[in-house]
């Protein structure tokens, strides 16, 4: 994963173009989520290009908690400040967009951030429809179909070993919280390297405007998202 083509640098700011930020969405993290198409009307750059970013400049601590505050649009400039004990991101404005809290040792290194990162991004991508349609039909609750919104809200990871050199990322529990037409998504983590676990995470994303279960709108809504993945695969990279 070359995270430089998905985002570019100018006075010590990030900046996401809808390509970049799309390209991410779809190559890297297989997430066909139509808030990151590039003629989205409510367009958001990907969280976990964000984290990986951070990650990769910022390293890897024993103990992160991340909090997620707002949608990031295309273009806008984002500053990354570092605190006494972790990072805050805002823009020229100063509106916050993302808070890490940090605790323990921290390492850097990009090598090893960008394994991670990737690990991780693509286990997040496979949230739907593979883990999230099981839990919706278990609570017999679906997103709006036709606007499938759901946004993370927070995630945090933890590490018992830094001295590694990069960790598979695997599934360890899934639950979904349903109150009125909102709910919320936990996913469970884990992270292995040749069978040992060396590390666990948390992801935490909230689903608004819930209805109730309909098994044929949601395999439409799969077939939907394949569809979306197939024709975007057909497509030669340009990297």
């Amino acid at each position: 994963m070359k995270l430089e083509h998905y985002y570019t640098e100018q006075d010590g700011k990030l900046i996401f173009t809808r390509q970049q930020a799309s390209d991410f969405a779809k190559r890297i993290a297989g997430d066909f989520n139509p808030i990151h198409d590039t003629d989205a009307s409510r367009f958001c750059v990907p969280g976990d290009l964000l984290l990986s970013i951070l990650l990769a400049k910022t390293g890897i601590s024993e103990q992160i908690e991340i909090q997620f505050n707002g949608m990031i649009s295309a273009n806008t400039p984002l500053s990354i400040i570092e605190t006494d004990d972790g990072v805050t991101v805002v823009d020229d404005n100063q509106k916050l967009y993302l808070t890490m809290t940090r605790h323990g040792q921290t390492r850097h290194d990009k090598v090893l951030a960008t394994e991670i990162a990737e690990h991780y991004v693509q286990f997040s991508g496979k949230n739907f429809p593979h883990i999230m349609v099981p839990l919706m039909r278990e609570q017999q609750m679906m997103i709006n179909t036709e606007r499938p919104l759901v946004m993370y809200e927070k995630m945090s990871l933890a590490f018992d070993d830094l001295s590694i050199n990069s960790a598979d990322v695997a599934l360890s529990d899934s639950v979904m919280q349903v109150s009125g037409k909102r709910g919320k998504v936990d996913l469970a983590f884990n992270f292995i390297v040749d069978g040992r676990r060396v590390g666990h995470g948390c992801k935490t994303m909230v689903a608004s405007g819930l209805r109730p279960y309909c098994e044929e709108a949601i395999q439409n809504l799969v077939e939907r998202f394949n569809a979306r993945k197939q024709a975007y695969c057909a497509t030669p990279a340009t990297e």
